[in-house]
């Protein structure tokens, strides 16, 4: 088991508990009004964040230094409890939103000084302080988040003036534990465009929370870009030349957001317009901001803009299970056959050993006991892929069935109802194997776990695709996070998390934020399989005996027994 999961274990109780409660909210479709209050806290609500206490009178040189890396956990008016540890000549340049270093623990930090904290100083003195730390993780200025392992260093140039020491030279930006980065940041996922205009794709990003990230949130939508490996499969209705107008988003208390805009957005045609607003207004709504809509002003005038209609995930019903002898939706203790697909998978001639159902339930992906996959439907029972060592196969919104072989990730295929396999270039081009692979509810992006130079990894990478909707390639493979075994089930839980179902003896259920860390809780005994949902909290696990367990607060209740294939749908 590698570090990061040990450390991870750790704290299991708590960061379970908070990915719960951060689970994905619905978009807007149409119309002004967003009545009730989504998923998860607001931001603005927030009344346990960490206080960190200013400088102590007479303090050492390490001690000033500690103290002001651990005022990094409190970043309200910009800082200013750290910056209370600075010269006023630094307090006024230093700047804490270049990133964020995330280090195992305050306590193993590191204070070497060249000057003893309780040696005598006279007026102008200075002291060297080097702090070592062991580094897990970090955040760049853009809020984008990444692993990042191994011992790091500041340096740091402390001077006593006026009796006090305070420091003179620091870096930028903040470090801060991990067990207290989930406490003072908050991840927000910015909306951007797929391809088509039809359909929003969730690009996460880490804040600090306090009453301004709505105004954080427009200026990195606004004058920001998509992350690098995303960017590929998505576009920003915002032309480059619209900007903010000024460095604020004030929220009256009718619920609009007040954009102010500059001139740039003057003569913009209506859709537009309308896809602008519809971009920042779901982004505010997903990140628990509460406003019911966005209104764009340039110069204090009004600008006209409505709305569009984007594709959204659709309700998740309940269980897809085959048991019986019979297959399909199961509701209130009722199997609900699936016309035209259960009939064809009833007769497939071979035991089932996974079953993908397409967003509209006119197809589904099977896979045999022989390994090969095959597309079930009104159209009949048609094998799609023959070829050995398959794993398990996902649908896409766009109806095209993804299969690869485990042995040989670079032939990654979809494959149309037409049975006419496309090729996917860029698919993984340094792993040397895939054991799982799962395409998101937008088709914009594609989750696989593979083997990069002998370690297994969660990674992510665009899907780009042809005008009509057909995926030709991937973009750039991205690393999410490190495993340390096998992977026997891979599914999306919402628009920006993960799950999946680890192989060692002891099987876990890990959730993995697409562009920040996971969690780790210890599955149901004997868990085979796994299947998502449009939210963390409706995760479904099948054990070895056939019963299906589904979260009831933080355990596992056993909802319905006897099933033999635990299906999934598309996007899920």
């Amino acid at each position: 088991m590698t570090g990061r999961i040990r450390r991870a274990l750790r704290g299991l109780a708590i960061a379970t508990a908070a990915l719960v409660l951060s689970a994905c909210t619905g978009l807007p479709t149409t119309g002004d009004v967003q009545p009730g209050i989504p998923l998860g806290a607001s931001p603005e609500g927030q009344d346990f964040l960490p206080l960190a206490s200013g400088p102590v009178d007479g303090a050492g040189p390490a001690a000033i230094v500690e103290g002001f890396m651990e005022a990094a956990i409190t970043p309200a008016d910009n800082w200013n409890t750290a910056r209370s540890f600075l010269t006023p000549e630094l307090a006024s340049t230093w700047r804490p939103n270049t990133g964020v270093s995330i280090d195992v623990s305050s306590a193993t930090r590191s204070f070497t000084s060249s000057v003893e904290d309780d040696d005598a100083a006279e007026e102008g003195d200075t002291a060297d302080v080097r702090v070592a730390f062991d580094q897990v993780a970090s955040v760049d200025a853009t809020g984008a988040y990444s692993e990042a392992f191994g011992a790091s260093n500041s340096a740091f140039v402390v001077e006593l003036t006026d009796g006090q020491w305070r420091i003179a030279e620091a870096p930028d930006g903040v470090v801060i534990d991990e067990a207290r980065f989930s406490r003072v940041y908050d991840d927000y996922a910015l909306q951007y465009f797929d391809q088509t205009w039809e359909r929003l794709v969730p690009d996460v990003r880490w804040f600090p929370r306090r009453a301004t990230v709505a105004t954080t949130i427009a200026q990195s939508l606004i004058g920001g870009a998509p992350s690098p490996w995303l960017d590929p499969a998505v576009q920003s209705a915002f032309p480059q030349e619209v900007q903010l107008a000024r460095d604020s988003v004030p929220i009256n208390q009718d619920r609009i957001a007040d954009v102010a805009l500059n001139e740039a957005a003057v003569g913009l045609d209506p859709t537009t317009l309308a896809r602008m607003r519809t971009q920042l207004q779901s982004t505010l709504i997903a990140a628990g901001v509460q406003i019911d809509q966005v209104r764009f002003t340039v110069d204090g005038r009004p600008l006209e803009a409505g709305v569009v209609e984007v594709v959204t995930d659709k309700a998740d019903p309940g269980s897809l299970v085959l048991k019986d002898g019979t297959f399909g939706m199961l509701v209130g203790g009722e199997i609900t056959p699936i016309p035209g697909v259960t009939d064809q998978i009833l007769n497939a001639g071979q035991p089932v050993t996974a079953i993908d159902v397409s967003v509209d339930s006119s197809h589904a992906a099977v896979q045999l006991i022989d390994g090969h996959v095959w597309l079930a439907g009104e159209d009949g029972f048609n094998e799609l892929d023959d070829r050995s060592s398959l794993v398990r196969p996902s649908m896409d919104p766009y109806e095209y069935t993804w299969s690869v072989p485990s042995n040989a990730p670079a032939a990654l295929q979809a494959i149309g109802s037409d049975v006419a396999p496309q090729t996917i270039a860029g698919a993984w081009p340094d792993a040397s194997s895939v054991s799982a692979i799962r395409v998101s509810a937008d088709g914009a992006r594609v989750a696989a776990v593979v083997v990069i130079g002998g370690e297994r990894w969660i990674v992510i990478s665009a899907v780009i695709r042809d005008e009509s909707g057909l995926p030709t390639e991937l973009g750039p493979t991205e690393p999410l996070a490190q495993l340390d075994g096998g992977a026997i089930g891979l599914v999306w839980l919402g628009a920006d998390r993960l799950g999946l179902l680890t192989d060692p003896a002891d099987r876990m259920v890990v959730t993995q934020v697409v562009g920040g860390p996971g969690t780790f809780e210890v599955a149901p005994t004997g868990a085979v399989s796994i299947a998502g949902a449009r939210a963390a909290t409706g995760l479904r696990v099948l054990g070895a005996e056939g019963a299906v367990f589904a979260r009831t607060g933080s355990a596992w209740s056993e909802s319905i027994s006897g099933v033999s294939v635990l299906a999934t749908r598309a996007g899920h």
